[in-house]
C-alpha cells in the first residue's frame, strides 16, 4: 500500500486504520490452560519497547529469549502478589530457567526455559505450597474441601473452649492438641517455602509465634491465632477473587463454540478453529467470538463490557464488530477478521496482563520496603524478647510474648497488597469504560497529567474529510483538476487522499494511470501521468501563486478547509478545498477535562487559519503547520512545564507519543500509534479521556489510602504492643482486618461506571 505525507502539511503515514482488534501482539494470548504450553518466539518491533518518561526500570521482558521456550500455567491458592513473589523464587532457583513471572491479576505463571523442564517446573510450583488449576471440573477442589482444614480448627477450637469451662487442665490440653492440628500444615508450609528461597513468610511468622506462644504456656491464645490466621487467609482468598473478577469477566464475555457456516452446512466449532475469512452465525442474544465484518442486513450489538458505551450501537454492512459484543435484536452472519488469541478481549487481557510488568514508581517501592520490613520487624522481636530482661533484670515471659506479637505485625501482606489491588481494579474499571491502559506506571503518570496536547485529523475530528469547493486557476475544468488529483491519491490511505478519490468515483469520472508515485516528506505527493509530472503539495509549499489565488486559498482556510494544490511541472493548474467534520462529544470532553485542570492544546501540520478556525469552536490554544519533528520539539517543550499526554492516532503521531510524559492513542489508529502509546480509547470517544482522568487521580488517592492505613495500623499496634496493650489473637485479626479493609478500599473502583 502506498504511503505519504499527505499535502495538508500533517505529515500522516497513515497505514489502513485498523480497529481496536488490528493491535499487533508479539504473540498468541492462552487464556485457559490446564497443563503447560510452549510459546514459540516471534520477532516483534522494538520501537514498542523503547523506554518512555517514567518506564519501569524493573521491567522483565515477556518474550522468550534466544534459544529459549516460554511455558505458561493457571495456579491457585494465590492471595497476595507476596504469594507471587513465593513461586518465581521457587522457580527462578531452578538452574536451565532464564526468567519465571506471576501474573497475580489473571493467576498465570509465565516461564522462560532452556528445555522443556515442565516436569521440575510444577514440582517446584507444589513445592511451594501451591497447585496448579485444572480445566476438568471433576478434579477441581469444592468450597467444602478448601476450608476443610479451618472447619476442622474452628470445631477443635469451640469443643477446646467448652471443655474448658467444665474442666480447664483438660481444656487446656485440647487447647494445645488443636494448635499441634493447626500449626503442622503452616510449619510444612514455612519450611517449603524456606527451601524455596523465602525465609522471611509470614507462614514462618505464624510458625515462630504459634510455637513460641506454646513454649511460654499461652496455648489458648496460640490456638486462637492459628484459627484466625486460617480465617484471614480465606478472606484474602475471597477478596484476591474479587479483583480479579474484572479480569475474569473479559474471559468469560467469549463463548466457548462458534457457528461456522461452510455453503449450506453449518457446524460447532471450537475457538481455536476459526480463522480469518470464516463466516460465522450469531444468533440474537449470542457474543461474537471473534472479531468480525459484517455481512448480513444492519444490526444492534450491544459492546457495553468492552466500550463502556450503555445504549446499543446500529452496525452496518462491511462495518467491524469486536468480538465479545451482543447481537441485541437479530441473528447476524459475520466474516471473521482475528486469528485465534488475537481478537479485541484477547487484546484487552494481554494488556491488563502486560500491566503487571509495568509497574507504577509507587508499587516498586512498595515492593522493596516489604522485602526489608519483615525481616527488619524479626529482627525487632528478637530485642524485644532479649534485651529488656537481660540489661533491665525484668521477666523473661512478658517480653517474650510481646516479641511473639511483633512477630505477626511483621507480616506485609497489608501493604504488600495495598498498591496492586487497587490498580489492577483501576485497570480493570478502565478497560470496562473503554480505555485500556497499559500497567500501573501510565495510570499513576495519566493521574498526574496537567495539559493534554491533541492531534488534529482523526482525533479532535472524525478523520472523514470531504470535497466542498474545486477551484480551476486556469482552463482546465474542475472535473479534470479531481481526476488528475484522484490519479496521484490512487493507493494512499490518508483521509484527505480517500476523500478526493472518493469524490471523483461519486462523479463517476475516469481516472487517468499515474506512475512514480513519490512521497515528499511533509509536503505531499507527486507521480506521473502521460510522462508529465504532477504535485499536490500544502499551499505553503508553493512559491509562485498570484495575489488573487493566494487569496482565495486565505479565504477558504478562514473558514477551517484544507487546501492543497495541483501543480502541473510546477505550474499551478487549481485548488482543492476539503473540510473535515469535529467529533460530536469533542466540545463537551475539552471543557470536561478544563473542570479537571487539564488545559488542552492541539498540535497540527494543517494550516494556521483552518487550525485556528477548529481551535475557536474548541476553545483551546493550537500550533500549526508541524511537521512529524516539530510536534516532538513542541511536546518536549510543554512537558517540561506540566506532565502532558499526546492524543493521536497516526505512525506521526508515534514519536510525539513517545516524547510525553503520556502516550494516548485513538482506537481506529495505526498499529504503531496503538504499540507506542501508553494507553488506547477502544472506541474513538473523546468522552472516556475525562472519565479516565478522573478514574486515575480516584486510583492514587485510593493507593494511598491504602499505604496509610497498612502502616497506620501496624505503626499502632507496634506502639500498643510494647505497652502491653495488644495480645497475640488481636494482632492477627488486625492483620488480617487490615489486609481486607485495603482490598475492600480498592475494590470500590470497580463500581467506576
Amino acid at each position: 500500500m502506498h504511503q505519504h505525507s499527505h499535502p495538508c502539511g500533517c505529515g500522516k503515514n497513515h497505514s489502513k486504520p485498523q480497529p481496536l482488534c488490528g493491535i499487533s501482539s508479539a504473540r498468541p494470548v492462552t487464556l485457559q490452560i490446564s497443563a503447560a504450553q510452549p510459546v514459540t518466539p516471534e520477532s516483534s518491533c522494538d520501537c514498542c519497547n523503547s523506554g518512555s518518561p517514567g518506564g519501569d526500570a524493573d521491567e522483565e521482558s515477556d518474550r522468550p529469549g534466544p534459544g529459549t521456550q516460554q511455558f505458561r500455567w493457571q495456579i491457585a491458592g494465590m492471595d497476595c502478589p507476596s504469594c507471587a513473589r513465593k513461586i518465581e523464587n521457587a522457580v527462578q532457583k531452578l538452574p536451565q530457567v532464564h526468567t519465571a513471572r506471576v501474573i497475580f491479576a489473571s493467576e498465570k505463571l509465565v516461564v522462560d526455559a532452556e528445555n522443556d523442564i515442565r516436569p521440575a517446573i510444577e514440582q517446584a510450583v507444589k513445592n511451594a505450597g501451591f497447585s496448579l488449576i485444572s480445566s476438568d471440573p471433576q478434579i477441581q477442589p469444592s468450597r467444602l474441601q478448601e476450608n476443610a482444614g479451618l472447619l476442622l480448627l474452628g470445631v477443635l477450637m469451640l469443643a477446646s473452649w467448652l471443655l474448658s469451662l467444665a474442666s480447664p487442665v483438660w481444656g487446656d490440653r485440647l487447647f494445645i492438641a488443636t494448635t499441634l492440628v493447626g500449626l503442622l500444615p503452616v510449619a510444612r508450609s514455612a519450611w517449603r517455602l524456606l527451601r524455596s528461597g523465602s525465609p522471611f513468610s509470614i507462614e514462618t511468622l505464624m510458625t515462630l509465634a504459634a510455637a513460641g506462644a506454646l513454649v511460654i504456656g499461652a496455648h489458648a491464645e496460640a490456638a486462637m491465632v492459628l484459627l484466625l490466621f486460617q480465617l484471614g487467609e480465606r478472606l484474602e482468598a475471597y477478596a484476591a477473587t474479587r479483583a480479579r473478577r474484572g479480569v475474569t469477566a473479559l474471559m468469560a464475555l467469549r463463548p466457548d463454540t462458534a457457528t461456522r457456516v461452510r455453503g449450506t452446512q453449518r457446524q460447532q466449532v471450537a475457538l481455536a478453529d476459526l480463522q480469518p475469512g470464516d463466516v460465522i452465525e450469531v444468533a440474537a442474544g449470542g457474543r461474537l467470538p471473534a472479531d468480525g465484518e459484517l455481512l448480513s442486513h444492519s444490526a444492534s450489538f450491544d459492546e457495553s463490557a468492552l466500550t463502556g458505551e450503555s445504549i446499543p450501537v446500529a452496525r452496518q454492512p462491511g462495518e467491524t464488530v469486536m468480538a465479545g459484543a451482543t447481537s441485541v435484536d437479530r441473528l447476524v452472519t459475520l466474516k471473521v477478521l482475528s486469528e485465534p488469541g488475537h481478537s479485541a478481549i484477547d487484546r484487552i487481557l494481554q494488556l491488563i496482563e502486560e500491566a503487571e510488568s509495568h509497574r507504577a514508581p509507587v508499587e516498586r517501592f512498595i515492593d522493596r520496603f516489604s522485602r526489608l520490613y519483615t525481616p527488619a520487624i524479626m529482627l525487632l522481636a528478637l530485642l524485644v524478647m532479649v534485651l529488656p530482661p537481660l540489661l533491665a533484670g525484668t521477666e523473661w515471659l512478658p517480653w517474650i510474648y510481646k516479641g511473639l506479637t511483633l512477630l505477626l505485625i511483621g507480616c506485609p501482606c497489608a501493604l504488600v497488597i495495598s498498591t496492586p489491588a487497587a490498580i489492577t481494579s483501576g485497570l480493570a474499571a478502565a478497560a470496562r469504560q473503554g480505555a485500556l491502559i497499559k500497567g500501573g506506571a501510565a495510570l499513576e503518570r495519566l493521574s498526574r497529567v496537567r495539559m493534554m496536547a491533541f492531534d488534529k485529523t482523526g482525533t479532535l475530528t472524525e478523520g472523514k474529510p470531504q470535497v466542498t469547493d474545486i477551484v480551476a486557476f486556469s482552463n482546465e475544468q474542475p472535473e479534470q483538476l479531481l481526476a488528475l488529483s484522484a490519479a496521484v491519491e490512487q493507493g494512499s490511505s490518508h483521509p484527505l487522499a480517500l476523500a478526493i478519490v472518493a469524490e471523483a468515483i461519486r462523479r463517476r469520472l475516469t481516472l487517468p494511470a499515474a506512475s512514480n508515485q513519490q512521497t515528499l516528506a511533509g509536503s505531499g505527493i507527486q507521480a506521473n501521468i502521460r510522462g508529465i509530472s504532477y504535485q499536490l503539495l500544502a499551499p505553503r509549499e508553493v512559491t509562485n501563486l498570484a495575489d488573487e489565488q493566494q487569496q482565495s486559498i486565505a479565504q477558504y482556510e478562514a473558514q477551517g478547509k484544507t487546501v492543497v494544490i495541483l501543480l502541473q511541472d510546477a505550474r499551478p493548474l487549481g485548488l482543492l478545498a476539503l473540510q473535515d467534520r469535529l467529533r460530536a462529544e469533542a466540545v463537551t470532553a475539552l471543557a470536561a477535562l478544563q473542570k479537571l485542570g487539564i488545559s488542552s492544546l492541539m498540535l497540527t501540520g494543517d494550516n494556521p487559519r483552518a487550525a485556528a478556525a477548529i481551535a475557536a469552536t474548541l476553545q483551546i490554544d493550537y500550533r500549526a503547520g508541524l511537521l512529524p519533528a516539530d510536534k516532538v520539539t513542541a511536546v518536549r517543550e510543554l512537558d517540561t512545564q506540566h506532565p502532558l499526554a499526546m492524543i493521536g492516532d497516526g505512525i506521526n503521531d508515534a514519536p510525539a507519543m513517545k516524547a510525553a510524559t503520556l502516550g494516548i492513542a485513538m482506537g481506529s489508529g495505526t498499529d504503531v500509534a496503538l504499540e507506542a502509546a501508553d494507553a488506547a480509547l477502544t472506541h474513538n470517544r473523546l468522552a472516556i479521556l475525562p472519565r479516565t482522568v478522573a478514574l486515575a487521580r480516584r486510583t492514587r488517592r485510593i493507593i494511598r489510602q491504602n499505604i496509610a492505613l497498612a502502616l497506620g495500623l501496624k505503626a499502632l499496634f507496634l506502639v500498643t504492643t510494647l505497652l502491653g496493650f495488644t495480645g497475640l489473637w488481636l494482632a492477627v485479626l488486625a492483620d488480617s482486618g487490615a489486609t481486607a479493609l485495603v482490598t475492600a478500599n480498592a475494590l470500590r473502583l470497580l463500581r467506576s461506571r
